[in-house]
């Protein structure tokens, strides 16, 4: 595997530290790339702490392995490669979550291991970040999920990372025919799983959140610190997709029944309906960060994160996470 293109200053200091066993010179080089190879773990994943292990676990591989980079692949190109082949062992051992049933419907599919990521620790540099917003959203991650894993591989190197069929080929150790009858049929799945979403990858879309999208995070934060089940219920489209994980399924329910629903499992009841929120965002989405202050309570604890999919300034879909009682990405556990 090779790439056109001269020892660059990375590659240089890596060498250089590399033959003389200097652990500071390496860190200084691979650390720049870490948040790129967190993210490319994380798509193959969809599991925020998993993708933290794994790329650590690149890392680590890499210094064991650091004699025998010799330059003649960019180092990121490099790094990559073994992030995509430490993810791809640690699928073939993780066998104590469900699997996705993929013989299902989209509308009863699940990940239950899915996490999501916090913008914050998306790349800042935007030509290493290679994020465009759709390879990054909910929707994009769980139907990767669909995918067997290197078929899953195979999409991300070609479509998201733009390599060409030959650097795919010699990275996952297949030949090219291999590569381009995977990336056909990865493409067919991706296709039924995202009906309707646009596809092309490779054409970045705007990173940052609308304004119409913070104002309806705004919204829908203010409808519950009043308890105005109508004002909620206004927000969300009348075909809403909604999902609560780590709870089984997902379903589309009228606005009214999700929020009746909500109700008739305590939410918004006396005891439950004492709400502070704050806007953040995960996956390129609008997200809300929901604490609750039960009886008794001297603060509001984080409840749930709610992930927002906004269409024509209705939430179309809603992904809620539990967070009760755990630190999650970094938000404050209490307000």
């Amino acid at each position: 595997m090779t790439d056109a293109r001269p020892l660059g200053t990375d590659e240089a200091t890596f060498i250089a530290a590399a033959g003389s066993g200097d652990p500071a010179g390496f860190a200084l080089v691979t650390e720049r790339h870490r948040r790129a190879l967190q993210v490319h773990c994380y798509r193959m994943l969809a599991n925020y702490e998993d993708a933290q292990d794994m790329t650590q676990e690149t890392f680590l591989r890499a210094w064991n392995k650091r004699e025998t980079f010799k330059g003649h692949a960019a180092l990121r190109t490099w790094l990559y490669r073994i992030a995509t082949n430490v993810c791809l062992d640690f699928l073939d051992k993780r066998n104590d979550r469900t699997p996705v049933p993929s013989e299902l419907p989209d509308s009863d599919s699940e990940v239950l291991y899915l996490q999501p990521y916090p913008d914050r620790m998306l790349p800042e540099d935007p030509q290493e970040s290679v994020v465009a917003r759709e390879t990054i959203e909910l929707a994009f991650i769980v139907a990767v999920q669909h995918l067997p894993p290197r078929q899953r591989a195979v999409l991300i190197l070609r479509d998201v990372l733009g390599w060409p069929a030959s650097k795919t080929a010699d990275a996952l150790e297949l030949t090219v025919a291999s590569v381009t009858s995977a990336l056909q049929r990865a493409r067919v799945t991706m296709r039924e799983q995202l009906p309707g979403r646009r596809l092309d990858w490779r054409s970045p879309a705007a990173h940052e959140l609308s304004g119409d999208e913070r104002d309806v995070v705004k919204s829908y934060i203010d409808a519950h610190e009043r308890n105005d089940l109508d004002g909620l219920t206004s927000l969300l489209r009348d075909d809403l997709r909604f999902a609560m994980l780590p709870e089984r399924g997902t379903s589309v329910r009228t606005a009214k029944d999700a929020v009746d629903g909500w109700v008739s499992g305590g939410l918004f009841r006396r005891g439950h309906d004492d709400w502070r929120g704050i806007s953040t965002a995960v996956n390129r989405m609008p997200a809300a960060a929901l604490y609750l202050r039960t009886p008794g309570a001297p603060e509001h604890r984080l409840f749930a994160v709610a992930v927002l999919h906004i269409v024509d300034g209705k939430i179309a879909e809603l992904t809620g996470f539990d967070a009760t009682g755990k630190p999650w990405l970094d938000l404050p556990p209490a307000l």
